[in-house]
């Protein structure tokens, strides 16, 4: 074998002078460096990951006119923000091949001791049924791609979360349900901040009920903070009692059933709640719906929970997808994404984004909520699991308990037989079975599908050895008369009706609908996704595979700790080495989404001041924090106007918070003054926070520490290739300097954060969890080297491909020395008039191979000259090939007397040059809509705001939203997130195929 690649190697250096394009068709004859002794690892992982290899580097330079990597990259970063190439290196990281990655985590695998856990609290032992954790979630189709803006290639997922959002609202008896948040605890958080604004933010109060899950109750006081709302926690029924509490009441939050698994009958108690203008809000058990009355049949106005028991492993607390549905009258003020059925150009139904409420990019400072992601990937398995088994689910898992009121966990008290209850917990010990610890005298049980006859022994074993008594006999136990649910809340009504739910109940019918649905769809394994500011990554299968493997997949969230070292070394080593590449000193991986990511790093600022006495690129994070947005100037170059900075910090010095900035930024460009603002603001007692969400860039070049920042977070679903799963998981660790580290994150389960720790962000005490392997993996493959080397050649691709588009397009910003950084700005305003009427931006980040970057130049290149047709008047500017892209399969075969789009003689039929081997014999996308399918037909849809449609089924067309133009294109602002135009290429039917989606 080495010597194979030994002179494969020789045969690729041979091929050094054959040109270009003749160069890149033999290159797939060898890609793989040859190994420099006999025992080197033949599976490293660097050399499959990085794109470009040394050959294509070395060209890429010279096209560039740099003689070496060094040249360019001095070109590239500013020198006085440089770190020295040791401090991310082999030597700070080893990298690991392949194989012994693999041999690593089994190892800390098997430190996680496997207890079979009964503890509830919102976390099952889910038992994922195999065709949907082979087909769904072990399936790159289904875990690659990116979130759905653009429909016409992401009709699949549409679909799957349709099911999704169906299911939610069918067993919660509610109107309507989004397409999931991040979990159970923030979802209640998004309740009680929807129940604020909708007293018009006057009523200030918000009561919980004391059997909340307790992690969910600590979510809750932090978000509350930020908003100013007072948090109320007691019995709801009696608190509600006293006037004082109901008149200043935005909403009251009841669990049900409750923490303790009591069922209780709220309906007299939501009329009370609606009769004083509150808010019901109530956290429930998807299962459980399926036998007692819905909240929405008993006056709930918000119904939430978690879906992960529908076939979502527990992950040591995630991801799990958190279900959320309201009222009709509400839905326009629900948090997250709602997905719609529209119609397209041809009049068959299709689905869309609606109601996409992403507050953050719409309302800026004045926004309540700054979900800016979901859990599209979870949502997606939890719908399959309710196809898969269809309303009878509830009569094959429905555990019937002999406790009165209870549906799946029972509350024991083991005060008459046992002195404490540490006795049980110690006999449950021996057979590796965790119980719930509730208190000193009470212990808690739930149940779940995975419980057997077995099972069920064992448990009764447990409590006849902590009374010293008999093992009773499970099959002397008699069959209970009557279910342990009252008459009076029993559900009486159907729930998933729909045949989607009743037709594909057969392995053979769910594996081909779940087949049917991801060949409507775009992902990484058809193509690569170039989204500026979204780095899409392939997220490698060496990195995938530990995830489903049960010693980490079965570990409940508050286990103990001494159970799962495993886990423990892991995290602590992904912490260990994002702070290396950052240069900061603690991590934090608790928050579960890049948004959750800057709330929470705001808030640790917000804390640090408070404890001195003293006085967002996401404005709605620095909103929901409590803090005071106040943007500033940009100069028409792209860069922070460092004037209009410092006079602006010294005039809010006195209660001057935070400077939050995108480095580099949104404009695609590493800024000379970075470390600058950045010392006008400490100079004037405020803090940085930067936004991690370009670190691709920065790796073993810079980092945020030397850029003058004190906290950033790091999106690593993007940096270290977590995958997208079409629209979520994602994870948001934040990193700060030594002076923030006391306020990390807490929570009030597991001991996490520091001496002065804010209360939890989230959930899980370390988010979520289980996928934290996958960029821990990552960073452990690639080593220091690599993960340099991959900024690089990320910077290489960006400006080879600005250089290759320059004379076809501008590109907007550069640096003084003409580079960009890891992506390119492309200013679509010349065509304003005369190709179409509105202008735009496309953003634009290459991370693979240089084959496939000159395959999307080759295709933007031939765009531009579809738009010089039109400018010329050899297209008409209402019927070209840009304006009634896409051109799928369906309009191709139309015979000629059919055929009304433009000349017959631009009539899409073949492959444009250099697409004929991608996706042979498949057309992109699935759909034909009207506007917003090519990257600049999309600029054609005469949009200037988001199109919200008044019904969920709404107009014959299907409208994208349009980008912003430069007024709303926020760089270094402030308070400011960033905005992205999300570029999605496919295989190209003669002139245009090429998509893409728009998002602020």
């Amino acid at each position: 074998m080495a010597a194979l690649r030994s002179a494969s190697a020789l045969r690729l250096s041979r091929l050094a002078a054959v040109p270009s394009r003749v160069r890149l068709h033999a290159r797939r004859l060898a890609t793989a460096k040859a190994p420099s002794s006999l025992f080197d690892s033949l599976d490293t992982f660097t050399d499959r990951h990085v794109g470009p290899d040394d050959p294509e580097t070395a060209f890429m330079l010279s096209e560039l006119g740099y003689n070496s990597l060094d040249a360019f990259l001095s070109a590239t970063v500013p020198g006085g923000i440089r770190i020295p190439a040791a401090t991310i290196s082999d030597a700070s990281i080893p990298a690991l091949s392949e194989s012994e990655l693999h041999a690593r985590a089994k190892a800390l695998g098997n430190k996680n001791n496997h207890f079979k856990s009964y503890i509830g609290m919102g976390y099952h032992n889910a038992v994922v049924p195999p065709v949907i954790l082979r087909n769904v979630m072990e399936n790159p189709a289904w875990y690659t791609p990116y979130t759905p803006y653009q429909p016409e290639i992401a009709q699949g997922r549409l679909e799957s979360l349709v099911n999704y959002q169906t299911m939610v609202a069918s067993l919660t008896g509610m109107d309507i349900a989004n397409a999931s948040l991040l979990d159970e605890a923030t979802a209640a958080a998004e309740g009680m901040v929807m129940a604020y604004a909708h007293s018009g933010q006057k009523r200030k109060s918000f009561f919980v009920d004391s059997a909340i899950l307790p992690q969910t109750i600590t979510v809750l006081r932090t978000r509350a903070k930020g908003f100013g709302i007072r948090l109320l926690v007691g019995d709801a029924r009696t608190a509600f009692k006293n006037p004082e509490v109901s008149a200043d009441l935005a909403g009251v939050l009841l669990q049900y059933p409750d923490v303790n698994g009591q069922i209780s009958d709220y309906r007299e108690f939501a009329d009370q709640v609606h009769a004083s203008g509150a808010l019901v809000v109530c956290a429930t058990d998807l299962l459980a719906l399926t036998l007692i009355a819905p909240p929405g049949e008993w006056g709930a106005d918000v119904v939430l929970g978690n879906s992960a028991r529908f076939g979502v492993p527990a992950g040591y607390g995630g991801p799990h997808g958190a279900f959320f549905a309201v009222t009709d009258s509400l839905k326009r003020k629900m948090p997250g994404r709602l997905i719609g059925l529209s119609k397209d150009t041809m009049g068959n139904p299709a689905y869309r984004l609606a109601l996409q409420t992403r507050e953050q990019h719409i309302r800026r400072e004045k926004a309540t909520s700054n979900i800016c992601t979901s859990q599209a990937l979870l949502a997606n398995m939890a719908a399959m699991y309710a196809i898969y088994h269809g309303p009878v689910v509830s009569s094959i898992l429905g555990f019937k308990v002999v406790n009165n009121a209870y549906f799946d966990t029972l509350t024991i008290d083991v005060s008459p037989v046992c002195k404490n209850a540490e006795v049980v917990h110690a006999a449950a010990a021996l057979k590796f079975i965790n119980l719930r610890r509730v208190d000193s005298t009470h212990v808690g049980v739930t149940l779940d599908e995975s419980v057997g006859h077995e099972d069920l022994k064992t448990l009764v074993s447990i409590f006849a050895t902590a009374a010293s008594g008999p093992t009773e006999v499970i099959a002397n136990i008699p069959e209970p008369a009557a279910t342990a649910i009252p008459s009076s809340l029993a559900r009486t009504s159907e729930f998933l009706p729909q045949p989607v739910f009743n037709t594909h109940h057969s392995e053979t019918e769910m594996l081909r609908y779940i087949f049917h649905l991801a060949s409507k769809d775009l992902s990484l394994v058809h193509t690569m996704i170039p989204l500026g500011s979204c780095t899409m990554k392939l997220n490698s299968t060496s990195s995938m595979i530990p995830l489903t493997w049960p010693e980490f997949g079965g570990v409940h969230p508050f286990a103990p700790v001494d159970q799962v070292e495993g886990y423990k070394q892991i995290i602590k080593e992904l912490e260990v080495d994002l702070c290396k590449i950052t240069g900061f000193h603690s991590c934090s991986v608790q928050p579960n989404s890049g948004a959750a990511g800057e709330y929470a790093g705001l808030t640790v600022i917000r804390a640090y001041h408070e404890s001195r006495s003293a006085h967002g690129t996401n404005p709605a994070s620095a909103v929901m924090a409590g803090l005071k947005v106040v943007p500033v100037k940009t100069h028409a170059d792209g860069n922070l106007d460092l004037a209009d900075l410092k006079a602006k910090a010294e005039k809010h010095k006195d209660n001057l918070a935070a400077f939050m900035i995108t480095y580099p930024s949104t404009f695609g460009v590493f800024e000379d003054g970075v470390a600058d603002a950045c010392k006008i603001i400490h100079d004037n007692g405020g803090q940085v926070y930067l936004d991690g969400a370009n670190l691709n860039a920065q790796v073993g070049l810079t980092n945020p520490a030397v850029c003058g920042g004190d906290v950033c977070h790091l999106n690593l679903h993007k940096t270290f290739a977590i995958p997208h799963g079409g629209g979520g998981p994602g994870v948001g660790p934040i990193c700060v300097a030594e002076h923030l580290a006391p306020f990390l994150p807490s929570h009030p389960l597991v001991l996490t954060g520091g001496d002065k720790a804010i209360d939890a962000v989230s959930a899980g005490p370390f988010g979520s969890a289980s996928i934290l392997l996958i960029s821990w993996a990552y960073i452990k493959m690639l080593g220091g080297n690599g993960l340099a080397q991959s900024t690089n050649v990320a910077l290489l691709n960006a400006n080879y491909m600005a250089q290759r588009l320059a004379g076809h397009y501008t590109i907007r910003f550069k640096n003084a020395n003409g580079r960009v950084a890891h992506e390119l700005l492309i200013d679509l305003a010349e065509f304003d008039k005369s190709a179409w009427s509105e202008g735009n931006r496309l953003c634009q980040e290459a991370t693979e191979t240089l084959e496939e970057i000159n395959r999307f130049c080759d295709a933007m290149i031939q765009i531009r000259k579809e738009v010089d047709d039109i400018i010329s008047g050899k297209q008409p500017k209402d019927n070209n090939l840009l304006k009634n892209a896409p051109h799928p399969l369906s309009t191709v075969v139309l015979s000629d007397k059919e055929w009304n789009r433009h000349t017959l003689e631009s009539r899409p039929s073949t492959p444009c040059p250099g697409c004929e081997r991608r996706n042979s014999g498949r057309l992109y996308p699935v759909l034909t809509m009207r506007s917003a399918t090519s990257i600049l037909s999309v600029i054609a849809a005469r949009w200037k705001r988001w199109h919200y449609p008044n019904e969920l089924v709404s107009s014959q067309y299907y409208y994208l939203p349009r980008h912003h133009s430069i007024e709303h294109f926020w760089g270094h602002l402030v308070g400011s997130f960033f905005t992205s135009i999300l570029v999605t290429t496919c295989v190209m039917f003669n002139h245009t195929l090429c998509m893409i989606s728009l998002a602020l």
